[in-house]
């Protein structure tokens, strides 16, 4: 598949069944993870792999977890931040997005279905795994098989905007599109 068509395919599911996730899998999306571009090459990620039931419970006090067998906690070491000097703006919540987005595509691929939560409890998540202060939980990346299936990859063709509402030539206009 191409990437334009692996890229259709991924979607977010939130009902999974409880079959786990094979071990060659679970490497194989860690591995795009890994393989991931970070800001000057930093590598902020660090990623707590829990499927085991009693540690799924600890995530379901800071977010519901829809059944998966498997959630990643995608967290960032902040002692090593690219800060940009301008406005002070850190690179950290890119980096994880792109590392996320990485592992979310390698999922699709193997035939794993995945949602990245960002609207969780990050204390709770903090707390229940003893992070150390310098670990920032950032997100959850949720995985399993699908219990209903995959959604239709053409479903972009209704449910997104057309390229000219979201995209202007050269210079920014306040009309949709590039008018």
């Amino acid at each position: 598949m191409n990437f334009l068509d692996l890229a259709k395919h991924r979607c977010s599911i939130r009902s999974f069944m409880e079959q786990p996730i094979e071990k060659v899998k679970l490497e194989y999306i860690l591995e795009a993870g890994r393989v991931a571009p970070t800001a000057c090459n930093k590598q902020p990620q660090r990623i707590i792999v829990v499927q085991k039931p009693d540690n799924i419970k600890k995530i379901q006090k800071a977010y519901r977890t829809f059944g998966a067998p498997c959630v990643m906690l995608i967290c960032r070491d902040t002692r090593d931040s690219l800060i940009r000097p301008f406005d002070q703006k850190c690179s950290g919540d890119l980096d994880i997005g792109i590392i996320t987005d990485h592992m979310m595509l390698a999922a699709r691929e193997v035939g794993i279905g995945s949602v990245m939560v960002g609207l969780f409890d990050p204390h709770i998540i903090t707390k229940e795994f003893e992070l150390p202060d310098y670990i920032e939980p950032t997100a959850l990346l949720i995985l399993g098989y699908p219990k209903n299936g995959f959604l239709d990859a053409n479903r972009h063709q209704t449910e997104r905007k057309v390229l000219e509402e979201t995209v202007m030539l050269e210079n920014y206009s306040k009309t949709t599109g590039n008018s």
